[in-house]
C-alpha cells in the first residue's frame, strides 16, 4: 500500500446566505445569516484549529460577507437590527409587542427538533406551552407573559449556538443548565459574547489561511447562476427541450456577470488581505462562456458536479472512464488556463445527505475506507490521484448529533494520521502536479444538481421570475445615468440564483413563498431607486407570513431531494 502514491483529498466547504437586508431600510428580513453564525461559521473554524494538520478549502461568497460585516458592527454599537438580537436584549420583555410575540412563538421554534430542542428539557417545556394554545398565536401571544418570551428568545439562541461555542462558554452551560427565568443581565452578556463571536469570524479564517491550512476561495459577488447570465439557451446543452423563459435574453448579461466576478475577487481581497485563486460558481453553475470569463479575470482553478464532468465526456465522444477524469483536473478550450475541478458526488453527498443518521465515528470511517477503495481502484493509472469533496458548509449540521462535533473529530483525526491518504488544497495540488491535467474540447452548461440548470430554469413558475428580471433589468438600462453603488448593488441582489430555486414543481413547504417575496421586494427596490413606478405584481411584495417555513430546513430538503443524480 505503501509503495503507491497517496491519495490526495480536496475538502471544500461552501458558505453562502443570500443577502436577507432590505437594502434601502436596513431592515433584516430573516434571521438565517445571524443563526448559522453562532452555529455553523464558528464550528467549521474551530474543527479546523483543532486539527492544524488537516487541509480545507473554505468558500465565502462576499453577500455572505457583507451581512457578517454588517452584524457585528451592529453588535459593537449595541443597537442590533437583526430582529432575534433585538429581542435577545429587549430590556422589558413585558413590553415587547404584540407582533413581535408572535412572531417569535413562529419562528423560535424552528430547527432539527429532534437534535436541537428534544435534548432540553428548558426549552422542550417551552414548546409545550406553545402547542397547549394550538393554532391560536394571537392568543397565546396576548396571554403569556414577558418572562416566557425573555426564555424563548434566549432557548432559540442556545439551541442555535454551535457545539465548540456551548463547550468553550461557561455562560451558554450555565444558561442550557439553570434552563428558565434568563435575566436581562445574562441576556445582555449572551449578546455581547456573540456579538465577539461573529466580529471575529473573518479574522479565524484569515488565520487559518495565513498559516498555509485553508485556502480561501470565492463565488461572483451575489451568487448569479452564471451560464444563464450569458444565454438562456445554455439550459438546452445538458436538456434539449428545456422550456425557456418569453424574454429572449437577459440584456448585457455579460457584462453583468464580469461585474460579480470583479465585486467578489475585490470584496475577497477585502476582507481577507490577499487574493483568492479560485471560485465555486453559484450552484457550481458553469459554461464555455463562464469558464472565459473566469480565466480572463485571473481565476486559475473553479468546481462543479461530476455530472457536468460526465455530460461533458459523452460530448466529446465518451470512451473515457469515469475515474480517469474524476481523479485530476480538466482544461477546457475555452479557457486553458483555467482547471477545473469535479466533486465526487458519492462522497460529497454522504456527508451531506446521509451520515447525519451515523453513529460519527461509524460515518468517519466508512468515508475514510471509501476513500481508501479509491485509492485502490486507480493505483496504476494516475500517478497523483485526486478526490474532491465539495458541499454547503452550514445546512446540514443541524441533523448531526451535536453539530457534527463527532462527526468532525473523528473524520478529521483520522484524515490527520492516515499514512496513504493526506488533505490538500486546489492551489497547492495545481502547484505540485500541473501536468496532471486532461483536456475536453466543451464543457457542457450545467451546473452541481443533475448536472444541468433545471432548479433555476424551465419551469413555467422560474422562467416567469426571469422574466420580471429582464424586465427590470431593461429600465435600468433605459436610465444608464442612474447607475451607482446602490444601484448596482441591488441589481447584483435581485440577480442572485437563490430566487429561482424555490420557485415551480419539485419544491415543498413555505419556503418557496418567502423566497420569491424576498425576490419581487428586491425587484421593486430597484424600480424605487430608479424612480418608476413599481408593478403591480412587485408591490408589498415582502409581507412575513407567519406559517412561512426555515429555509435552512428547506435547503436541506430541497437538496436531499437531489442528492440522486
Amino acid at each position: 500500500m505503501t509503495d503507491r502514491p497517496a491519495l490526495e483529498v480536496v475538502l471544500l466547504w461552501h458558505m453562502h446566505q443570500p443577502d436577507y437586508r432590505d437594502s434601502l431600510s436596513g431592515e433584516v428580513l430573516e434571521p438565517w445569516t445571524w443563526l448559522h453564525a453562532l452555529k455553523d461559521y464558528s464550528d467549521m473554524a474551530a474543527h479546523l484549529e483543532r486539527h492544524p494538520a488537516v487541509r480545507a478549502v473554505v468558500n465565502f461568497t462576499p453577500v455572505l460577507l457583507d451581512q457578517l460585516d454588517a452584524l457585528a458592527a451592529e453588535c459593537r454599537a449595541g443597537a442590533p437590527r437583526e430582529p432575534l438580537a433585538r429581542l435577545l436584549v429587549h430590556p422589558e420583555p413585558d413590553r415587547i409587542d404584540h407582533a413581535d410575540r408572535r412572531w417569535l412563538l413562529e419562528r423560535a421554534f424552528r430547527c432539527n427538533h429532534a437534535t436541537m430542542l428534544t435534548p432540553f428539557a428548558g426549552y422542550v417545556e417551552l414548546r409545550r406551552i406553545r402547542e397547549s394554545f394550538g393554532t391560536d398565536l394571537d392568543g397565546a401571544a396576548r396571554y403569556l407573559g414577558g418572562q416566557y418570551f425573555a426564555d424563548l428568545v434566549t432557548w432559540y439562541h442556545l439551541a442555535w449556538t454551535g457545539e465548540t461555542v456551548r463547550r468553550g462558554s461557561p455562560l451558554v452551560l450555565r444558561l442550557m443548565a439553570r434552563g428558565s427565568d434568563f435575566t436581562i443581565a445574562e441576556r445582555q452578556a449572551l449578546f455581547a459574547e456573540f456579538g465577539e463571536l461573529v466580529a471575529g469570524l473573518p479574522g479565524r479564517y484569515r488565520r487559518l489561511a495565513e498559516r498555509g491550512q485553508v485556502e480561501l476561495s470565492t463565488t461572483p459577488y451575489a451568487h448569479p447562476l452564471g451560464p444563464l447570465l450569458f444565454d438562456f439557451a445554455s439550459a438546452r446543452e445538458a436538456i434539449p427541450q428545456a422550456p425557456l423563459p418569453t424574454e429572449g435574453a437577459y440584456p448585457g448579461g455579460a457584462e453583468r456577470f464580469d461585474r460579480h466576478v470583479e465585486g467578489a475577487l475585490a470584496r475577497h481581497t477585502e476582507a481577507f488581505g490577499a487574493p483568492a485563486a479560485g471560485m465555486w460558481p453559484a450552484e457550481g453553475g458553469v459554461s464555455d462562456a463562464v469558464l472565459a470569463r473566469l480565466s480572463a479575470a485571473g481565476v486559475r482553478w473553479a468546481m462543479t458536479g461530476e455530472a457536468v464532468l460526465a455530460n461533458s465526456v459523452s460530448a466529446a465522444g465518451g470512451g473515457i472512464p469515469r475515474e480517469t477524469f474524476l481523479s485530476r483536473p480538466v482544461r477546457f478550450d475555452a479557457a486553458p488556463e483555467l482547471a477545473m475541478l469535479f466533486r465526487d458526488d458519492e462522497l460529497s453527498d454522504l456527508i451531506g445527505f446521509e451520515y447525519a443518521r451515523w453513529h460519527g465515528r461509524e460515518a468517519a470511517l466508512d468515508f475514510v475506507a471509501r476513500l481508501e477503495r479509491r485509492r485502490e481502484h486507480v493505483a496504476g493509472r494516475i500517478e497523483h490521484p485526486l478526490v474532491v469533496v465539495a458541499l454547503d458548509g452550514e445546512n446540514a449540521w443541524e441533523h448531526f448529533p451535536y453539530n457534527g462535533y463527532y462527526f468532525f473529530e473523528e473524520l478529521y483525526g483520522q484524515l490527520a494520521d492516515h499514512p496513504s491518504i493526506r488533505t490538500t488544497t486546489p492551489a497547492a495540488f495545481l502547484a505540485r502536479n500541473e501536468h496532471e491535467a486532461l483536456h475536453l474540447p466543451h464543457i457542457v452548461a450545467g451546473s452541481w444538481v443533475y448536472g444541468t440548470l433545471s432548479t433555476w430554469i424551465g419551469d413555467p413558475a422560474k422562467n416567469a421570475a426571469w422574466d420580471r428580471l429582464v424586465r427590470a433589468k431593461r429600465m435600468v438600462d433605459a436610465q444608464p445615468e442612474r447607475m451607482d453603488p446602490a444601484l448596482d448593488r441591488q441589481l447584483m441582489l435581485a440577480e442572485s440564483s437563490d430566487w429561482f430555486w424555490w420557485l415551480g414543481e419539485g419544491t415543498a413547504g413555505h419556503g418557496p413563498r418567502t423566497f420569491d417575496r424576498l425576490a419581487r421586494h428586491n425587484l421593486a427596490n430597484l424600480y424605487r431607486l430608479l424612480g418608476v413606478p413599481i408593478p403591480h405584481d412587485l408591490v408589498d411584495a415582502y409581507v412575513v407570513d407567519a406559517d412561512d417555513a426555515n429555509p435552512a430546513d428547506n435547503v436541506g430538503a430541497m437538496r436531499r431531494a437531489h442528492a440522486g443524480h
